[in-house]
């Protein structure tokens, strides 16, 4: 397995990003993903009760077809809270992409990040949408990953390749996400690319484990998006054997859990004004559910974190955290935990709780004051 620690696009994807006018700054604002064949798509999204309308439409598609050509993207309006218009917007917007790019209207899924409650400007997408297409290259992933950020302070990229007989295949992806991050389908949004030749049933289980070991093992605030997706593409270009099961299966899986994982990870890096990058690992559970919650348990804690801010080894902190985990009953004679020193900017904690043989590791940053003013001046 060859790792790039960047965005490498697939054989037979393209992307493109601009700025549309969305974002008042002028940043870019509008990203295509582009595959230039059929793709089969998993994906995983939020559980928040209150849906985004690009995930509305995406669930609605994703029930009538099996095979995606493109998701377009836009960053500065979340298009949420917006009922029946917001679905409109949507639909709009892939109906114009549709036309233009010359591909079905069901074969487009959708995101999009940003203020809740207003209406997407459709006009001024629609009107960038020939410019967005004319773009379109391998190099355009860089613009694209600049166009799906909010409060982020980096991009984010990943890249993956490895064999199944002779045929190299490439797992790449990209993510957005600094703040308003929670797990069960933790702003947050990764785009996962491959040219897998994959059955559809494979690519859902292998996404699903890959997002319950990364993804949903991270936590900024403890809020909940309402948009929260990763969408992942398999249009089968590197003509590989088609994966079922097995040992191929188990490669793919193995290089999309990295490729998950690692963006997981910058989320947490790019934490909104975070000075720690916090690694939590509970083990001796019953089961990695058991293990996951204890540490989400402290991982969510603004006392913990607070404290790992203030470098102050309080880890009372720490025990008040693992007690409070409904369902779990944890015995204090059973408990050791090991702190890292606090003065790092990686911070290791480790929890045993005696009580079987599994564990889990969450990812968290420390609360800042910097947090608080980046999210009392978001509007």
């Amino acid at each position: 397995m060859k790792i790039y620690k960047k965005a490498i696009l697939p054989i037979d994807f393209l992307a493109s990003g601009l700025a549309c006018g969305i974002k008042r700054s002028g940043k870019l604002d509008l990203a295509l993903f582009y595959s230039l064949s059929g793709a089969r798509a998993a994906c995983q999204f939020t559980t928040n009760r209150i849906l985004a309308a690009p995930i509305k439409l995406n669930k609605k598609l994703l029930k009538i077809n099996s095979s995606f050509r493109a998701i377009i993207v836009n960053s500065g309006n979340a298009n949420c809270f917006t009922h029946k218009a917001g679905l409109k917007d949507a639909e709009g917007v892939t109906a114009s992409l549709s036309a233009k790019l010359q591909v079905e209207q069901k074969e487009i899924l959708v995101a999009s990040t940003g203020i809740i409650a207003r209406r997407l400007p459709v006009i001024k997408i629609k009107k960038a949408i020939p410019q967005l297409i004319a773009g379109l290259s391998k190099d355009g992933v860089h613009k694209a990953q600049k166009a799906i950020i909010t409060t982020d302070k980096f991009t984010k990229g990943i890249t993956v390749k490895f064999n199944i007989g002779n045929s190299t295949v490439t797992v790449c992806g990209v993510a957005k996400g600094a703040g308003m991050i929670a797990p069960s389908m933790a702003t947050m949004l990764a785009f996962i690319l491959t040219d897998a030749c994959i059955a559809q049933t494979a690519l859902d289980k292998a996404l699903r484990v890959c997002v319950d070991n990364s993804f949903n093992c991270i936590t900024v605030d403890g809020c909940m998006s309402t948009n929260d997706s990763v969408i992942l593409l398999a249009n089968g270009s590197a003509q590989n054997k088609l994966i079922y099961s097995g040992r191929h299966f188990d490669l793919f899986t193995a290089a999309l859990k990295y490729v998950c994982l690692e963006l997981a990870k910058m989320v947490v890096r790019d934490a909104e004004g975070a000075s720690k990058f916090i690694q939590i690992k509970v083990k001796e559970a019953k089961s990695f559910q058991e293990a996951r919650k204890a540490a989400l348990n402290v991982a969510n804690s603004n006392l913990f974190k607070t404290a790992v801010y203030g470098q102050n080894p309080n880890f009372g902190r720490i025990v008040a955290s693992l007690g409070q985990a409904g369902g779990i009953d944890i015995k204090e004679e059973d408990l050791k935990i090991k702190v890292s020193p606090l003065n790092k900017k990686d911070i290791f904690v480790e929890v045993s709780m005696k009580r079987g043989g599994s564990s889990a590791t969450v990812y968290t940053s420390d609360l800042t004051p910097e947090y608080i003013k980046i999210n009392a001046e978001y509007n």
